[in-house]
């Protein structure tokens, strides 16, 4: 069923090719697969491991549980050659020490921004960490990406993890228990399931926040890549990155991705949404969020491989990776330049518990938080 509804996104986008990985080793350096001794370490008293997930055809995907990150994707390009789609570090020291602390890693309790570090909910003003000044971003200070999960791998194609973020955690509300569940099915999509349980009402906005180059890991810039989004508003930001509240319609500007474009077409046009971020890095309105129709498509043009987003999410923030200085080695010796990734991070959309016309994420007591992504993946003809 997924592979059919691609065109009713972006019909420019032909018919997906069944395919498989060749078996056996898939190979080194951009094309193989990580060392999992090197990330076998103790982080906070706590077993740090890298678990395997390979599907039928041969795709596979690594996903340590330092984060929840998903830290290798391999799958085939137009010649058949697996081709890691995910930038990232080949060990976990990587990941301690760089600057970029989100690489694939799952964010949370509140993925993006809240302004000045502040809501209220009930009555009761909460005061979070503010790590980015003069705001929250992804929950704080020691966010969901620099915990230890708790993993259990369900078979071959599904990891399961679970985390205890405990009441005031950087300042929110509540002990609220998370679960996610990564599974590589057998048409090849990366399915990442949430789940979350509070003992007391709080607020909860989830995501993971993969950096991809269809291209493959160290092949350059993502400026060539196309790209398809339906949606036709999205939420503009100030100058520091948090939303106005409004919602603005996207058709005739730099941001209408509602018929396949190139990332890099438009990007430098003078626009002040695109001078704020430096690029995009914007909330996007989805006009559908029921797994049933695809909400986003994204090409790469030296490899063929095709992403397809579905999601149960409201919002999808669009990054076109215009932070990233080089100051990182990534897995394949290359460093993390300008815009040699991109990001699609399904979720409720920035600031939400400090906006009232946002769709609300607020959790109540014992109620349970659910949402679903899948990133599909298929070769263009």
């Amino acid at each position: 069923m997924l592979l059919t509804v691609v065109c009713l996104v972006a019909c420019n986008y032909n018919k997906q090719k069944d395919y498989s990985l060749a078996k056996g080793n898939p190979g080194k350096s951009g094309n193989g697969a990580i060392s999992a001794s090197a990330f076998n370490k103790e982080v906070n008293g706590k077993a740090v491991h890298l678990y395997n997930l390979r599907n039928t055809n041969g795709v596979k995907a690594q996903i340590t549980n330092y984060g929840g990150r998903l830290v290798s994707l391999l799958v085939p390009n137009k010649k058949h050659r697996p081709t890691d789609v995910i930038v990232g570090f080949s060990s976990i020291d990587g990941y301690q020490q760089s600057t970029g602390r989100y690489y694939g890693a799952i964010v949370g309790r509140y993925a993006n921004r809240i302004a000045k570090g502040k809501f209220t909910l009930d009555g009761k003003t909460y005061q979070l960490f503010v790590n980015k000044s003069p705001n929250t971003l992804h929950g704080g200070k020691n966010g969901f990406q620099d915990a230890v999960w708790d993993a259990r791998q369900l078979n071959s194609t599904m990891l399961e993890l679970k985390y205890l973020s405990k009441a005031l955690d950087q300042g929110f509300p509540g002990n609220l228990e998370v679960k996610v569940i990564y599974e590589l099915t057998d048409d090849n999509s990366l399915k990442i399931s949430y789940q979350a349980v509070s003992n007391q009402n709080t607020v909860v906005n989830l995501t993971n926040h993969a950096f991809f180059n269809l291209n493959g890991e160290a092949s350059g810039s993502i400026l060539n890549h196309q790209v398809t989004i339906k949606a036709s508003q999205f939420t503009p930001i100030d100058s520091t990155m948090i939303p106005t509240g409004k919602y603005e319609p996207i058709v005739g500007t730099p941001f209408d991705f509602t018929k396949p474009a190139i990332i890099g077409a438009r990007i430098n046009e003078q626009n002040r949404q695109l001078s704020l971020a430096k690029g995009y890095d914007h909330n996007y309105v989805l006009k559908t969020h029921t797994l049933t129709e695809a909400v986003a498509v994204a090409q790469g043009d030296k490899s063929g491989v095709v992403m397809t987003v579905y999601t149960t999410e409201p919002g999808l923030q669009f990054y076109s990776g215009n932070n990233m200085k080089g100051d990182n080695l990534m897995k394949n010796g290359h460093k993390d330049e300008r815009q040699t990734a991109f990001c699609m991070e399904t979720q409720h959309f920035p600031d939400s518990p400090n906006q009232p016309l946002f769709p609300s994420t607020k959790l109540k007591a014992g109620s349970i938080y659910k949402s679903t992504t899948i990133y599909h993946f298929g070769l263009s003809r």
